[in-house]
């Protein structure tokens, strides 16, 4: 089932699928049950839209009167969701079940690691990234030479890298971290990296790039660990103390 707006348009080719517009809840569950469907995996980014966009039918609106969709962070929406879907009769399961090998593995990838200076952005890092998993707020920072340069809200990574380099300082180049957040739901949007993390990370002026083990997952492991040996940076995976 691909969103409208949001899948690319060749997501599906070759295989059974359906197109639905993301306010359309309870289309969605009846195609769902129609086709036999009995488990669910989310993959993909979606950008939260506001009500006027999201155009929300029935079944939606009433689900956003339950839960009330302004007072939740984007991991409270996902749970809201889980939960929802589960109430209709479905197992909602994570990608990295279904995809084990994505999942991050404690350790570097490729031949380049931090130095002393990029590892203390990088405790520096893991401590912001998860006072605001804590609010609910994002998932990622940027951190120079001890300095927060930028912090991830609403517009994802790729935003945030676009944003923090033009606010870099002279020096040894930042540091992008990504954590999941406390309590995070693992079967909706954990922390994602991929290739193309790499190269906008490198645009940015960051010299690397720490994830959490264990918790994020690595689209394409071998083109991020190439790309990064390409460009000179490290990409890692931390052990995060909860």
């Amino acid at each position: 089932m691909a969103l409208d707006g949001f899948a690319e348009r060749d997501v599906a080719d070759g295989v059974p699928h359906a197109w639905v517009r993301l306010g359309a809840v309870g289309e969605a569950i009846r195609l769902l049950h129609e086709a036999g469907v009995e488990e669910l995996c989310f993959a993909g980014k979606v950008r939260r839209p506001s009500l006027l966009e999201l155009r929300p039918d029935a079944r939606a609106a009433a689900f956003f009167a339950k839960v009330g969709l302004r007072a939740l962070g984007d991991d409270g929406l996902m749970k809201a969701v889980v939960a929802g879907f589960e109430a209709e009769g479905f197992r909602v399961v994570g990608p990295d079940v279904v995809l084990a090998a994505l999942l991050a593995s404690e350790g570097p990838l490729g031949s380049i690691g931090p130095d002393a200076t990029a590892q203390a952005d990088i405790a520096r890092g893991v401590a912001v990234v998860r006072a605001l998993g804590a609010l609910d707020v994002g998932q990622a920072a940027v951190v120079q030479q001890g300095m927060v340069l930028a912090v991830e809200a609403i517009e994802h990574t790729d935003a945030l890298l676009a944003r923090s380099g033009s606010l870099r300082r002279e020096g040894p180049g930042g540091v992008l971290v990504k954590c999941a957040k406390p309590g995070q739901e693992r079967r909706a949007d954990l922390p994602t990296i991929g290739p193309n993390t790499v190269t906008l990370a490198h645009a940015a002026g960051l010299r690397g790039i720490a994830i959490e083990a264990g918790a994020t997952l690595i689209v394409d492991r071998q083109a991020v660990a190439a790309e990064a040996d390409r460009l000179g940076l490290f990409v890692i995976a931390v052990p995060v103390p909860p």
